[in-house]
């Protein structure tokens, strides 16, 4: 893995809500709703999905279907799966890294192979924007990979993609960004003893 692990080693975090709100205008998002699990992938099966709401709207079935699709190819595929569903001028943010801009060069970023890195995720909401052509998903990753001593490694964080219609009528990712959980109480800072 080369910085790109998913959603480029934990996606970029600051300033996303400041992107979302501003690029697509959309309604706040509804809280409380539980993520969406992936074949094969444990998730808690007491909480709501809001696929299951009946007033959940065509947009956001449409953008939980795109997710699931690109997280599976991604899955099998490993980078080359992951780089294939960008536009061309997608943007791929990733924690602490430059931006990666266009597919081609998202495709040489993402040179991960599906047995050498895991990338796995579930989308806890997702928001149409009003023209139907352009929505985002925001949810939960985990990326899993071994260390120079065969030692596992996990990373996890939070992901937003954002998804645009194409002129041919399909669907690009044409921003995808996160940002890796934070330490937990007692993981940073430690002074040596004395």
């Amino acid at each position: 893995m080369n910085g790109m692990g998913k959603r480029l080693v934990g996606r970029c975090g600051m300033g996303l809500g400041v992107v979302l709100g501003g690029l697509l205008a959309v309604g706040a998002v509804r809280p409380g709703y539980g993520q969406i699990g992936l074949p094969g992938v444990g998730q808690d099966q007491n909480a709501p999905n809001p696929l299951m709401d009946p007033l959940t709207k065509p947009g956001k079935v449409l953008l939980f279907d795109l997710e699931a699709r690109f997280a599976k190819d991604t899955k099998d595929r490993g980078g080359a799966g992951f780089a294939s569903w960008f536009a061309e001028d997608g943007v791929a943010l990733g924690n602490g890294q430059p931006p990666v801009i266009g597919r081609v060069a998202i495709e040489k970023s993402a040179n991960w192979t599906a047995q050498a890195y895991q990338l796995t995720w579930t989308p806890t909401d997702a928001q149409m924007g009003p023209s139907g052509d352009m929505g985002y998903t925001w949810g939960h990753f985990e990326g899993r990979s071994k260390d120079s001593n065969g030692n596992p490694v996990l990373t996890s964080g939070r992901y937003m993609t954002i998804w645009r219609k194409q002129g041919d009528g399909s669907w690009k990712v044409v921003l995808d960004a996160g940002a890796n959980e934070p330490a937990a109480a007692g993981d940073c800072c430690k002074l040596p003893n004395s």
